[in-house]
């Protein structure tokens, strides 16, 4: 691999729904007004196993995108193998597995489920490509579950394969996402082709002293007509005491967007209405020209179930500027 920023480094990507984490790591898109440069990071092979989110991810990247059980797929029971096999080498590989049994808003069941045991799916697909680095992405809860010893499981699994490991924890307000969401990114880097990716290595914050509100982030939508822009339509869930019906501030960041509520996404500021999906995205920094298919709750769902495009472009800044210097 030559060692110059020209360098196109191959992806494979897991679990990747919409596409919030592969969107931050090929860059060349707009959010909130401000542009993201292009990386050298080029998409050879996705899977997903929810096919509105593969619809949608299909329909923006204009890139197939395979739909189906990783498990299955890895097992040799799923069509892929045929058409779209998994690719025998790569350079990186983006995996945001399932973190809903590891979620502080969810029954916290970790590695009692099998979707709380998908990491090992991303593990063997590690084990098989050989990348020379991976980035994984969880919950915060993914630190507390079975009183801390479950990040040391993964990581440790993930270490067995031949990788050096570590985990930061990141606030996404802090790289200008208009969002209080925190996530874990686990990054390993190949033992016998680079050094281990250090706490310095991960991004500098770039709003720590000052994050985006939500007003600087849609207040433009606020008297738009319904339907007037694509993915701008909104929950009529009826309000209750539940998680998600509280009112937004709109100088503040917006809280956590969440995969599975029901219909009971935070109210507008305006108090009038639940924001709408395409608010939604602005909230997690998604480009208004990605369309969310096929309708409100689906994208609602995706829009809660990607890594914030902003955050992700500013990894793999960094994991591209430590490729460049490492990288023999």
């Amino acid at each position: 691999m030559a060692k110059n920023t020209q360098k196109k480094f191959t992806v494979v990507s897991l679990f990747a729904g919409c596409g919030g984490l592969d969107l931050g790591f090929v860059g060349g898109f707009e959010s909130n007004g401000k542009k993201y440069q292009k990386h050298p990071f080029v998409i050879d092979w996705a899977n997903d196993i929810d096919e509105p989110a593969c619809k949608t991810f299909k329909n923006y990247f204009k890139h197939d995108i395979v739909c189906g059980s990783i498990v299955d797929i890895l097992d040799g029971k799923h069509e892929s193998m045929f058409d779209a096999p998994l690719p025998k080498k790569t350079d990186i590989v983006l995996g945001g597995f399932p973190c809903q049994e590891f979620s502080h808003a969810g029954k916290r069941r970790g590695f009692n489920t099998e979707k709380g045991l998908l990491y090992r799916s991303m593990a063997e697909v590690i084990r098989r490509t050989k990348p020379v680095l991976f980035v994984a992405e969880n919950v915060k809860g993914l630190l507390t579950i079975d009183n801390g010893t479950a990040i040391d499981i993964i990581k440790d699994d993930f270490a067995k394969l031949g990788y050096h490991v570590n985990h930061k924890l990141l606030l996404a307000a802090d790289y200008g996402v208009p969002q209080m969401r925190e996530r874990v990114i686990i990054i390993g880097t190949r033992k016998n082709a680079l050094p281990r990716f250090e706490d310095g290595d991960y991004p500098k914050p770039t709003h720590k002293s000052k994050h985006v509100s939500v007003k600087e982030a849609f207040g433009d939508l606020e008297n738009l007509k319904e339907g007037d822009l694509p993915n701008h339509h909104w929950s009529r869930a009826k309000k209750n005491r539940g998680q998600g019906n509280g009112i937004i501030d709109p100088e503040k960041p917006g809280p956590t967007m969440r995969t599975e509520h029901h219909g009971n996404i935070e109210y507008h500021w305006n108090g009038k209405r639940r924001l709408s999906a395409r608010e939604a995205a602005r909230i997690q920094s998604f480009p208004d020209d990605m369309v969310f298919l096929p309708s409100t709750s689906q994208a609602y769902k995706q829009i809660g179930n990607a890594v914030p495009p902003v955050l992700a472009w500013h990894i793999a800044k960094s994991v591209q500027a430590f490729l460049d210097k490492n990288l023999k």
